[in-house]
């Protein structure tokens, strides 16, 4: 049984917080330490302090060794994380300004991750526009989407409930909205929700409806400025002359 990436991530990061707690607790007391005993008061007359080798090397060879202590463990749980299991189900994942979309074997498509419980899960990371960064909290995993390239992680779903994908990558005006639900289901429900039609349950996008909405509302709202001006000046809108449609300019692509 390969360890859990969870608690390796964990567990290295409560080595490295541990070791940085100690380190502040060890420099600040030897600060103040020595705050209080050469201070000006006890020392009115300066003295020059010559080296002491012995504890040179101490306090050179003592980091060295928690540093390479904290690669070791670092880059353990590291290369579990890209030593994919063989019989591991992959998922495309792809992003975009500003979702995610998510491929299965049977070509499925959905931007809600619907993964089978207890099972071993490949990611296949990518990009269509700018860089993301496919972060799950939950499962203690993060890697890049790059353009034109694929990188990859594995997970296992030990856990069934509804987590959250993030992007940890600034991405543009709407980054902090870029989320995506993660639901680890039964694998017999899963099998019947990616078996299912529709074979394509992402979201479509409305932008260009909104864009439509607001020029329309832009619209109202010159035309109610218009009126609000001829009142001021007292000039009736009846007054104004109108073009009949046929003294109106034709577009020049209606021309040909």
């Amino acid at each position: 049984m390969r360890p859990s990436i969870i608690n390796e991530v964990d567990t290295t990061f409560w080595i490295i917080t541990g070791i940085s707690i100690v380190l502040l607790l060890i420099i600040t007391v030897a600060m103040l330490y020595f705050v209080f005993k050469y201070n000006k008061k006890r020392n009115p007359v300066p003295e020059n302090i010559e080296g002491n080798t012995t504890l040179e090397v101490i306090w050179t060879i003592i980091p060295i060794i928690l540093v390479l202590y904290m690669f070791f463990v670092s880059w353990s749980g590291f290369r579990n994380m890209r030593d994919f299991p063989k019989d591991a189900m992959v998922v495309k994942v792809t992003g975009q300004m500003w979702k995610w979309t998510f491929e299965y074997d049977t070509k499925k498509k959905s931007d809600t991750l619907m993964l089978p419980h207890n099972k071993d899960i490949k990611f296949d990371i990518t990009s269509i526009d700018v860089l993301h960064s496919f972060y799950m909290p939950h499962f203690r995993t993060k890697e890049d989407a790059v353009p034109g390239r694929i990188n990859h992680y594995w997970i296992r779903t030990a856990d069934l409930g509804t987590y959250y994908v993030a992007c940890a990558e600034y991405c543009g005006l709407n980054h902090s909205y870029m989320y995506a639900p993660v639901k680890v289901i039964p694998e017999e429900e899963f099998e019947i929700w990616k078996n299912t039609l529709p074979a394509d349950t992402t979201k479509k996008d409305t932008s260009a409806v909104k864009k439509d909405s607001l020029s329309s509302s832009g619209s109202v709202t010159d035309s109610t400025k218009m009126n609000k001006d001829t009142l001021k000046t007292g000039i009736k809108t009846d007054s104004i002359k109108k073009s009949p449609a046929s003294d109106m300019k034709k577009p020049d692509t209606l021309k040909k």
